[in-house]
C-alpha cells in the first residue's frame, strides 16, 4: 500500500510533500478505523497533507470550468471494466472526451485509450495506491481542454485510498463487477460513499456468479439513499448508451 496516506504511515514522521488530499469527513474514518493512527504527531501530519491537495484539488476544478470540462472521477477495484468501458463509449458518445489514466506501472490502458482516437495521458504512481490532486494537475495540462467536453481522471484500481483523496473532479462514478461478490458496498462504504453514480458491471457474467444485484442497490441507497445506479453489460450496447445519457444529462445540467 501507499506509504504517503493513511495505510502505512503510523509511526512515522511524513518526510516530503507528495501533498495528497483528503476531505475531512473521510480523514476522520481514516483514523477512526485505523487506531494505529491516533496520535497527535500523525494527525498533524495527515491534516498538512490533506489541506494542501484541497487547495490543489480546487485549483483543478477551477482550470476545468475555465474551459468549460466536466471532470469525472472513475475508481473501483482492478478488472471491473472502467477501461473496457471508456473504450466503448468512444464509439458511441456525441461528447467529446479525454482521459487522464492512473496506474502502478505500464502505459496499457493510455495506450488503448489513444487506439480509439481518445486524447490519454499516463500517470505511473509507482508505489502510490491512488492518484492525487497533484499528479491529476500535470495530466491535465496534457489535455486539450479546448477541443473536449469531458475529462475522464481513471483512478488506480483500489477500493480504499481513492475514495478520500479530492482529484478536482466534479463527479464521482463507482464501478463493482459481479464476479467481485455481492459484499463490496458493505465492506467499503467509504468509496461507495463517494460516488454520484454506481455500475454494475460485467452483468453478462450473472448466471455465473451468485451475485444478488437487489441486495447491492438496497446496501448502496443505505449508504447513500440518493445514488444513481445503472446497469452494465459490455455486450449490450443499450447498457452503454446509458450510462452515456447520464453524463450528457449532468453535462447539460452544468450550463
Amino acid at each position: 500500500m501507499c506509504a504517503d496516506c493513511g495505510c502505512s504511515i503510523a509511526g512515522k514522521e511524513h518526510t516530503h510533500d507528495h501533498s495528497h488530499s483528503h476531505d475531512h469527513q473521510a480523514a476522520h474514518e481514516t483514523l477512526h478505523h485505523n487506531p494505529q493512527l491516533n496520535d497527535s504527531k500523525t494527525i498533524s501530519v495527515i491534516t498538512k497533507i490533506l489541506d494542501k491537495n484541497n487547495h490543489e484539488a480546487g485549483h483543478n476544478r477551477a482550470h476545468f470550468d475555465k474551459h468549460n470540462v466536466l471532470s469525472i472521477n472513475l475508481m473501483s477495484s482492478p478488472g471491473s471494466g472502467k477501461t473496457t468501458l471508456l473504450e466503448n463509449m468512444a464509439e458511441m458518445a456525441a461528447f467529446k472526451f479525454g482521459v487522464i489514466e492512473g496506474d502502478l506501472e505500464t502505459n496499457r490502458d493510455a495506450e488503448r485509450i489513444k487506439a480509439k482516437g481518445i486524447p490519454a495521458y499516463q500517470i505511473q504512481t509507482g508505489s502510490a495506491c491512488h492518484l492525487d490532486a497533484f499528479m491529476v494537475h500535470k495530466g491535465l495540462h496534457d489535455m486539450p481542454l479546448e477541443e473536449i467536453d469531458i475529462c475522464f481522471i481513471e483512478n488506480v484500481g483500489n477500493l480504499v485510498c481513492p475514495a478520500s483523496y479530492d482529484v478536482g473532479a466534479h463527479l464521482n462514478i463507482v464501478l463493482v463487477s459481479v464476479p467481485e461478490g455481492s459484499d463490496k458496498i458493505e465492506k467499503y462504504p467509504v468509496m461507495f460513499r463517494q460516488a454520484d453514480l454506481i455500475l454494475i458491471t460485467k452483468m453478462d457474467l450473472l448466471e455465473h456468479f451468485d451475485y444478488d444485484v437487489e441486495h447491492e442497490k438496497n446496501e448502496a441507497r443505505k449508504i447513500k439513499p440518493n445514488v444513481d445506479i445503472l446497469e452494465v453489460n459490455i455486450k449490450d450496447k443499450a447498457s452503454i448508451q446509458r450510462v452515456i445519457e447520464w453524463i450528457e444529462f449532468k453535462r447539460k445540467m452544468r450550463g
